[in-house]
């Protein structure tokens, strides 16, 4: 019940005045609204609703909320005040709304709640908290997969640079609905079933410097057939291999770099993917990628593919496409020539359009602080009015014109023209 309280305190000032004054059973309706969309764009994600109605579901105020209230609020209010408290709830509350993901556009009333007015005047802040970061940061994510297209895989990474824990939640949650993929934070993956999707940063790769370091070498065949086979040494016979077929010397690729991906590849036979940018991409990564995607191969596994973490992005994509299918064709493993490429580093939605205009071979693109954090716009910047007590209209009347709010309860429709759009 202590979500209660995750209020102004001036909703209890202005809620005492209504008791006081005998009117806090009058009905009463707001509206929730935002007043331009955002982004400089044209159109809002509509989300936060499960939470609102969850939030109506259990709301109410323990004896310990009002002796809290109590503490602060003016001795003047009177003792009556909070026992009435302490039996309000959101029984006779309904509420009007869109349907969760929906697309929602300026001064629509994105919800409508009716009912008495000090319990509708409480709800105020809270459903403007759950409403305005939700449905942001789905827009964001919205804007992100129309600048991509539909064939790229997004995936959402930003917990880390999140506003927080709850910031973190919501940003996974409302990026899956705004149209990323999957996320790579794994308690939002359980508590909202949303799919999780990881691989290794560059530390493991630092981590290792020699091949000495790699102390279990043996991994056995795919589908559990055959005796283990010394993984390492069949790597490092690979390596030789590429580096011929690349026209590399011999040897010239990072040996700690080797280890730590023949060291994941047999973690992880079946969902090999590692970052090829720690120290050298066309001369160390991707040459020692291949040679370890090819010892998986003999073996009867299939890796996933490359990270791309620095750099141009889209030329180097190309880069080892090209080297994918030559080692494809070389080596006669077709698997070789449809590797995932994946990307990120700070990309943004400027960036994420000229990336997808340019040439690219990028199939997943990671994308963290500009989608959590909303860079471009901090604030949706919803509102909650009041439009009508006693089914009589009030209207606010403001020095700023935009501010003013259109009195009466509103009904909502969608027009579209002859080829279906709105």
């Amino acid at each position: 019940m202590e979500l209660a309280l995750l209020t102004d305190l001036y909703q209890f000032t202005m809620a005492y005045g209504y008791w006081r004054s005998g009117r806090h059973r009058e009905a009463a309706e707001f509206e929730l609204f935002f007043r331009d969309a955002p982004f400089q764009g044209g159109f809002t994600i509509y989300c936060g609703l499960e939470e609102s109605l969850n939030f109506l579901k259990d709301f109410g105020f323990s004896r310990a909320d009002t002796k809290y209230l109590r503490s602060v609020m003016p001795r003047t209010v009177e003792e009556g005040f909070f026992h009435y408290l302490e039996t309000v709830d959101a029984a006779e509350v309904t509420v009007t709304s869109f349907p969760e993901g929906s697309v929602v556009f300026p001064r629509e009333p994105l919800m409508k709640v009716r009912g008495p007015l000090l319990v509708v005047q409480l709800l105020e802040t809270t459903l403007l908290c759950l409403v305005n970061y939700a449905s942001l940061v789905a827009t964001n994510a919205a804007r992100f997969r129309l600048a991509v297209g539909p064939e790229k895989r997004l995936l959402e990474m930003g917990l880390r640079r999140a506003q927080g824990p709850d910031g973190g939640l919501s940003a996974s949650k409302y990026s899956y609905v705004g149209g990323f993929d999957c996320t790579s934070n794994v308690l939002a993956g359980k508590r909202f079933g949303i799919p999780v999707a990881g691989t290794v940063a560059h530390s493991y790769v630092t981590s290792f410097s020699s091949i000495d370091e790699v102390q279990r070498s043996a991994l056995q065949p795919a589908g559990g057939q055959g005796k283990e086979v010394d993984f390492l040494e069949l790597s490092r016979t690979c390596l030789e291999k590429v580096c011929q077929l690349l026209k590399r010397p011999p040897h010239s690729t990072n040996t700690g770099e080797l280890a730590a991906f023949i060291s994941y590849a047999i973690a992880f036979p079946l969902s090999f993917l590692v970052v090829v940018d720690t120290y050298s991409v066309m001369m160390s990564g991707v040459p020692n990628f291949c040679a370890v995607a090819l010892a998986l191969h003999q073996l009867g596994y299939r890796a996933v593919g490359v990270r791309l973490d620095s750099g141009d992005l889209a030329r180097q994509s190309v880069e080892i496409r090209k080297i994918f299918r030559l080692c494809a064709e070389r080596f006669d493993v077709p698997a070789l020539e449809t590797l995932s490429i994946a990307v990120s580093n700070n990309i943004s939605e400027k960036s994420l359009k000229l990336l997808s205009r340019a040439e690219n071979e990028i199939n997943v693109i990671g994308v963290g602080t500009h989608l959590v954090t909303c860079t471009l716009q901090p604030s949706l910047g919803c509102v909650y009015k009041l439009v009508q007590v006693n089914d009589q209209p009030r209207m606010k009347l403001s020095e700023d014109q935009e501010k003013a709010t259109i009195p009466g309860s509103k009904t909502i429709y969608r027009l579209y023209d002859g080829s279906g759009k709105f």
